[in-house]
């Protein structure tokens, strides 16, 4: 019921942006106002506690609305959603490297069962996220902005990689849990680097 309830909110969210994203731009000159172009901050709230390194997978997100919770909850459910592309892209290119060194025959099917498998391991891990950063302010227009910063443990979804592994036989043969450690260890230590401030 809960799903549902922010499967909907998500669409609402994303199709009011669609709709939003549809009206006219203004061209905005030099000589604009901050009324017009709103206050450029140098860093966002929350955006520090929402990089991630080697250990955790964290994601930050803003949210707007005339309704305090509301933003919270709109911001809270798009750091989610970037969470889980995180997680689901960083999985599979280990998932591809681990394949390759191991050379595994149908490296494809494995890389599709195993990217299935990460999926459900991300949407399950969601329920055991921290939220690490939480801001709210009030616009001059009465509205609220949220921000918020989550973030999840890698070694939450290694362990929930193993244990979805461990009740596949097929998968089990041709899964090597050190090897995997190991790429997945280093591929978190390679994004690190690439977004260490």
């Amino acid at each position: 019921m809960k799903t549902n309830y922010l499967i909907g909110l998500s669409l609402v969210f994303i199709l009011s942006l669609g709709f939003s994203s549809c009206k006219s731009k203004k061209a905005v000159t030099k000589a604009a106002s901050n009324n017009e172009i709103g206050t450029i901050l140098e860093e966002m709230p929350c955006e520090n506690a929402g990089r991630s390194d080697k250990n955790f997978f964290r994601a930050t997100s803003m949210a707007t609305s005339s309704d305090l919770q509301l933003a919270k909850e709109k911001a809270l459910i798009l750091a989610k959603q970037r969470l889980t592309t995180l997680i689901n892209s960083t999985t599979k290119t280990v998932t591809e490297r681990y394949a390759n060194e191991r050379e595994i025959g149908d490296a494809g099917e494995f890389e599709q069962s195993f990217e299935n498998m990460t999926r459900e391991v991300a949407e399950e891990t969601l329920n055991n996220i921290v939220v690490t950063c939480e801001k709210a302010s009030v616009l001059d227009n009465k509205r609220y902005r949220a921000f918020v910063a989550i973030e999840v443990a890698k070694d939450d979804i290694l362990n929930g990689l193993s244990r979805q592994i461990s009740n596949n036989s097929k998968l089990q043969l041709d899964f090597d849990r050190s090897k995997f450690e190991e790429t997945y260890n280093q591929e978190m230590e390679d994004y690190a680097k690439k977004n260490s401030l």
